[in-house]
């Protein structure tokens, strides 16, 4: 089985729990493909995922695709100052296996990922995610009924999630159309990748169960089961995050699975650190208020 991360060097910390997680509870690792799509990452930060893999006994296979996310992607709206997330854009084009599935790096993986490849049946659709809600409710809703001629009543997915049917996105070009909605569209990408690929399928995908991508939002109590599931720290601040660390009530949750190593390795703080921290203050801020009424 295929799996696929898209990670930069700030991503590095959440992609620690991630991956260690996972093949803590696949069945048999030796039947993953871990491919990893790395924005300016260095060898060393290659080696210590290696080692990462190793120490949590991977018994699979590894693969590093490098790709330059500001040069790919500058000229589209960013994430926090970053276009990395974009990188899973490029996945029909990287990637040969028919069937891929896409993890985000701020996740724990609480279940086996090969009951994906088991249970899900694809059946001609370009991707399988978690309808987390209507386009109604999006932040990118009302840009995608104007640019995509979407409806309220659509589903819509979080991209953090997602089995591609990859033979298929290529036999269409569908890595091609995203670029081209993305070029064209560049000022609306409110929500990112997420944007183009809800964009592309217009609400026909099929619909992973809810467990595969459970949101915990900083400040609040987990909405769903996160056991057996996936659970997907979704906006900012994330648990390892400088403010996360305190605000976040998922945080012990995601450091069951921190390596020693892996934290040795990348909680230090960075410039780059604070920079996000300054980016993500409004969040913070709001986490705050939020802990505050609700201890008022």
């Amino acid at each position: 089985m295929n799996i696929v991360f898209n990670v930069n060097p700030l991503g590095l910390e959440g992609l620690g729990v991630t991956v260690v997680s996972m093949v803590r509870n696949c069945s048999d690792s030796s039947r993953l493909m871990l491919n990893f799509l790395c924005s300016e990452l260095s060898a060393a930060d290659k080696s210590n995922i290696v080692r990462l893999l190793a120490e949590c006994g991977f018994r699979g296979q590894t693969h590093f695709i490098d790709f330059d996310a500001q040069k790919e992607f500058g000229s589209l709206r960013p994430l926090h100052g970053d276009w990395t997330a974009y990188g899973r854009l490029l996945i029909p084009d990287v990637i040969t296996a028919d069937r891929v599935l896409y993890l985000d790096a701020d996740l724990s993986v609480n279940l086996d990922v090969l009951d994906v490849e088991k249970t899900v049946d694809l059946d001609g659709h370009f991707l399988a995610a978690v309808a987390g809600s209507t386009l109604k409710w999006a932040l990118d809703g009302e840009f995608l009924k104007k640019s995509a001629g979407m409806d309220d009543d659509m589903p819509y997915f979080n991209s953090g999630v997602v089995y591609f049917n990859v033979k298929a996105c290529r036999e269409h070009a569908a890595a091609t159309a995203w670029r081209a909605f993305a070029a064209a569209n560049r000022d609306g990408l409110v929500s990112h990748d997420q944007t183009v690929l809800n964009a592309y399928v217009k609400g026909d995908f099929v619909h992973l169960e809810s467990r595969y991508n459970v949101p915990w939002i900083a400040g609040k109590d987990a909405l769903e089961p996160t056991e057996n599931a996936i659970v997907h720290y979704i906006g900012a601040p994330k648990p390892w995050d400088l403010g996360g660390r305190l605000l976040h009530r998922g945080q012990a949750h995601w450091a069951r699975h921190q390596s020693s190593f892996w934290n040795d390795a990348y909680s230090k703080l960075t410039l780059d650190k604070i920079r996000r921290t300054w980016k993500i203050r409004r969040s913070i801020a709001k986490v705050v208020l939020w802990r505050f009424k609700a201890a008022g």
